[in-house]
């Protein structure tokens, strides 16, 4: 079957989506079970992998920009769209922003990376399958900011 129109995800895309969730679950943990002299440290250590982890999955986008050859439009919007998450990741962690506001916004950030995941898969530039594995993970790290936010 062709990898685009499978709605399985690879196992090893699975893996590494679901490893990279470890980072966000230590520090929901972490928020509320470190000695209160760590948590700033957990908060900041939170924030500053969400905003990586968003610079990346704008270059996912980035990447499925580049190989389309045939809607030149599209591939040209999804190019351009790439760069807001990184730049939502860099605004949460390097504007001074207070960590109350930073939270949601990083949640933010990832929520409209979904939904940019989506039409991805709807333009044909990403694989059928990338919703099956993208949703589970986006919720996780809703989840996981969400408590971290809870905590301040």
């Amino acid at each position: 079957m062709h990898p685009f129109t499978s709605t399985t995800p690879p196992r090893l895309a699975v893996l590494l989506g679901y490893a990279g969730l470890l980072p966000f679950i230590g520090g929901a943990l972490g928020a509320w079970l470190t000695p209160p002299g760590w948590r700033p440290w957990v908060l900041y250590a939170s924030l500053d992998y969400a905003a990586v982890i968003l610079a990346f999955m704008g270059a996912i986008h980035w990447g499925l920009a580049m190989r389309e050859e045939r809607n030149a439009t599209a591939a040209q919007q999804q190019l351009a769209l790439s760069v807001v998450p990184a730049l939502f990741g860099w605004v949460a962690v390097a504007s001074g922003l207070p960590a109350l506001l930073a939270v949601p916004l990083l949640m933010l950030a990832f929520g409209l990376l979904y939904l940019a995941d989506l039409r991805a898969v709807q333009l044909g530039l990403a694989p059928a399958w990338y919703p099956t594995l993208r949703k589970p993970l986006t919720l996780i790290v809703l989840f996981c900011l969400a408590v971290t936010w809870s905590a301040l």
